[in-house]
């Protein structure tokens, strides 16, 4: 049986379920992000790939046992697919059992907009149901699409593994649709952003078995008036990577790039989803984790509840 994570001298225990630190924008001080946000409480970090970058997060998951990894093909990279990356998707997934499957979704946004939807939607059902065939729980982009995004559900599940609603800034009106179908809402820094009223509706309409909390890290860095986070450490050139690779905790806090988010502030989004639940941190913190530890339970991953109680 997998061992469980060492519990950190925090008073809490979180679980990122949907980070990125494979990106080129932190990959180099990946190893640090993780030291800093392991020693704050942070026991799990649901790595997801993007691109075809799934040879960077199987390699991350090989070098830290905290990371759960992730292999799918967001929308914003469905143009620039190679004309074989199905066939290298299922590759990863036989060489990785404990992979889970995304990032994948929809998008109508800015960004999204200026891609064929219809290409979008062929290369997120396909990865659905792959989800399906292989019993994976899937962690789903959507931008403005949770209407297309419903259907679509509808018509290829249900998903007795769970889909993970990442970054959730739909109505309150769609969670039950969406819980229906086997989906949990995961929260980032972008909710700080969000009307509060609104915010509290939606939160407030999410069953408390399926919250979830994650940074999206590096991006969705929240932003709170009189609330500091921590910042990230850049190197100041190629040169640096390696050193930044064998970097120590204090140099986490010495060199920082403001834009960028750190896997420690799923401590920030704790905070703001309780006071808007008018629940206690520790309470949501452990809600949280058990959730996420139920939905990246599966037959190969890292993670498993009777290891992971305490």
């Amino acid at each position: 049986m997998a061992q469980a994570p060492a519990r950190a001298a925090s008073a809490v225990r979180l679980f990122d379920a949907h980070c990125h630190l494979q990106d080129p924008r932190v990959v180099a001080v990946a190893p640090a992000l993780i030291r800093v946000a392991t020693a704050s409480g942070v026991a799990r970090f649901a790595v997801n790939g993007t691109s075809e970058d799934w040879h960077l997060v199987k390699q991350m998951a090989e070098d830290h046992p905290a990371v759960v990894p992730c292999f799918g093909l967001h929308p914003w990279w469905v143009p620039e697919r190679s004309p074989d990356w199905m066939d290298s998707l299922r590759r990863f997934f036989t060489e990785t059992p404990e992979a889970a499957v995304g990032e994948i979704g929809l998008d109508k946004g800015s960004h999204g907009k200026t891609i064929d939807f219809g290409e979008q939607v062929e290369v997120f059902q396909r990865q659905l149901e792959l989800a399906k065939e292989l019993e994976r729980p899937v962690s789903v982009h959507c931008v403005r699409a949770f209407g297309d995004l419903l259907e679509i559900l509808k018509q290829t599940g249900p998903f007795p593994a769970g889909v993970l609603v990442h970054s959730y800034m739909g109505s309150a009106e769609m969670v039950s649709g969406l819980a229906n179908l086997g989906c949990y809402f995961s929260l980032s820094g972008f909710l700080t952003g969000m009307k509060s009223t609104k915010a509290k509706q939606m939160l407030k309409s999410i069953p408390l078995d399926r919250i979830l909390l994650e940074t999206d890290a590096p991006d969705a860095l929240p932003k709170l008036d009189n609330v500091s986070v921590p910042l990230v450490p850049v190197p100041s050139s190629d040169a640096d990577t390696e050193k930044h690779h064998k970097d120590s905790e204090s140099q986490a806090t010495t060199v920082s790039n403001e834009s960028l988010n750190h896997p420690e502030n799923i401590h920030t989004v704790l905070k703001f989803v309780a006071s808007l639940l008018e629940m206690p941190e520790a309470e949501l913190a452990e809600l949280s984790y058990k959730n996420a530890t139920k939905l990246f339970s599966y037959p190969g991953s890292k993670v498993h509840p009777e290891a992971e109680a305490i």
